[in-house]
């Protein structure tokens, strides 16, 4: 590190630099309390202009308070803020990949299906967002990371603007040029609807490989207020018709002609692509005819821009460690015909989507259905889901599932239940993704890998944890309602426990558990967390109605920690003699 690094930030050590630019540094960091690696992202105080430099460090507390108070798989998350006399620092979730924008320079691209399922995961964040009164107002390739593992993260909420906030009202034009709203262009006050806007600039780019607009700032926002840009299709032979529709509408002038949210962008998505493999479908069944295309019609090509160094470009290079694509499909260099003659070419075969989209349009298809906790593998062979679903959702998940990457097949292995449950599942998702590899999740069953348990019988839980060490917490949920903590208890009082241990429960003669009255199909529900966990610190028994909320307040409370969470439920039936 150079000289003048910090060997520490509050309490977190500075491991090295990973980017640096004109306004601070961004480090990876490592907090020593929870063993967890972090992305610290700095400003220097003393290098911040005096006229600009109040609302500088205002954009970025900004930036801590917006993306602070967010907790979704689809953005990048913020764990603390702090100063010394020389710096801010924001702590965040250290991520392993690279922007949309490093690889996009470099050269990627994306094919229809990869575009349409990166969106989906993008809008899904957007759309937690909006709920959650935050605008982002400068989503564009420099603030969408893609993780090594193909997840997409929304990232750097340093303009994004907080309902009831003051700081930006109309009047002040903000935001990156080819990405803005017409309304941001003219200081209008804006609403959500501007990001839908800047997320349909980026799908058209991820469809075509080119902005929209382009020019300087003063050329952009006459074409951005006046003029419309070519449909997708027209620039690419693999885009469907059917996606410009949903392009020109996220792109229209007037907010009130958007989509009027999020969700509704992306479901726009998933009928157009939908369409687009209907008519893929009667292609192959009918005779195929070739496509005429004018020998000299330019072809899209790659371009290759560098990264403009800054601290909003720095806190995005402090994710970017290793680099990862979800598909690439560089465009083939054929030699131009005479430009007299027309070409004819039959109509190429659609490219197959990559394993990582298909798993990023399963888990989009999946996640609006509520009262599920889900585990799911994907293979060139079809797909999988196990996990449990109320009776009440159990057809909109079967619908969305087996829906949701034709044709592969998705095979459904699920147990309903009736019961008091949903509240819980519905809190505790969030912290177990549907496609987590098995080591970076929470596996819990009971011994044997019973279902069924008569009264008398003993129940043993078997618990392996993730790949960090953490605390851990178990409870036994009744069907009437009833809550009892299984674990840390008296007789077995909670520890640090190491990465990936594996706990036996309800075997020793000091702390088992015994199946009574009253029957019926019960659960079991597990946690996971580098901090310590204590839901029902006065008790090791309550009901539903303090236990819900005391369980959403300290996972509430995990997250503004920064704690690594998993969780897991299983049901069970207990029965009588």
């Amino acid at each position: 590190m150079a000289g003048d690094d910090p060997a520490t930030l509050g309490k977190y050590d500075v491991v090295r630099p990973l980017g640096r630019g004109a306004m601070g540094v961004v480090f990876e960091g490592f907090d020593p309390i929870i063993t967890r690696r972090v992305a610290i992202k700095t400003v220097r105080l003393d290098r911040i202009d005096e006229t600009e430099g109040a609302e500088d460090l205002l954009r970025f507390k900004r930036e801590a308070q917006a993306a602070g108070r967010l907790t979704h798989p689809n953005i990048v998350g913020v764990y603390d803020y702090g100063e010394t006399d020389a710096l801010a620092y924001i702590v965040m979730e250290f991520v392993e990949g690279d922007t949309l924008k490093f690889l996009l320079d470099r050269g990627d691209r994306f094919t229809p299906a990869d575009a349409v399922a990166m969106l989906e995961s993008l809008l899904a964040g957007i759309a937690y967002s909006h709920d959650n009164g935050v605008i982002h107002r400068d989503i564009k390739p420099a603030n969408v990371m893609i993780t090594r593992d193909g997840r997409v993260k929304l990232a750097d909420f340093g303009v994004a603007r907080i309902e009831s906030s003051s700081l930006t009202q109309a009047g002040t034009m903000i935001g990156t040029p080819s990405y803005m709203s017409p309304e941001q262009f003219m200081g209008q006050t804006i609403d959500s609807r501007t990001d839908i806007y800047s997320a349909g600039v980026l799908l058209y780019q991820l469809l075509t490989g080119e902005k929209p607009f382009e020019g300087s700032v003063t050329a952009i926002m006459h074409k951005v207020l006046n003029t419309e840009p070519p449909p997708p299709s027209a620039l690419s032979v693999s885009v469907a018709p059917a996606l410009d529709a949903v392009v020109r509408r996220a792109m229209a002038k007037r907010p009130e002609d958007r989509f009027a949210g999020a969700r509704d962008f992306a479901q726009a998505l998933r009928d157009a692509t939908a369409t687009a493999d209907d008519a893929d479908a009667t292609m192959i069944a009918t005779p195929a005819r070739p496509t005429i295309r004018v020998a000299d019609e330019p072809a899209v090509r790659p371009r290759r821009t560098g990264l403009i160094a800054g601290i909003a470009g720095a806190a995005l290079i402090a994710a970017g460690i290793a680099a990862f694509m979800v598909t690439r499909h560089p465009a083939p260099h054929a030699a131009a015909p005479p430009k007299t003659a027309a070409v004819a070419r039959p109509v190429a075969p659609a490219p197959q989507p990559s394993l990582a989209t298909l798993r990023h349009k399963l888990a989009a298809a999946v996640a609006p259905i509520s009262c599920t906790l889900l585990h799911g593998t994907i293979s060139p062979g079809g797909a999988a889901l196990t996990g449990i679903v109320g009776t009440g959702e159990q057809q909109a998940l079967n619908t969305a599932a087996t829906s949701a990457i034709p044709p592969l097949p998705v095979t459904l292995a699920l147990e309903p239940f009736t019961g008091p449950y949903c509240g819980v599942l519905d809190a505790v998702r969030a912290d177990a993704p549907p496609f987590a590899a098995d080591p970076d999740r929470l596996r819990l069953r009971l011994a044997h890998h019973a279902t069924r348990l008569g009264a008398g019988q003993h129940i043993v839980v078997d618990l392996t944890l993730p790949d960090f060490a953490g605390y851990a917490e178990v409870d036994y949920i009744s069907s009437s309602g009833a809550i009892y903590r299984l674990y840390p208890s008296p007789a077995l009082p909670a520890a640090l426990l190491p990465a990936s241990d594996h706990l036996v429960l309800g075997k020793s003669a000091a702390a088992s558990w015994a199946v009574a009255k009253p029957f019926g199909r019960d659960m079991i529900l597990a946690i996971a967390s580098s901090a310590p966990i204590n839901t029902m610190p006065k008790s090791l028994s309550g009901d539903m109605k303090t236990f819900l909320p005391a369980l959403k307040a300290t996972l509430a409370k995990l997250q503004a920690q920064g704690a690594t969470i998993r969780t897991a439920a299983i049901v069970l039936d207990t029965v009588p003699p």
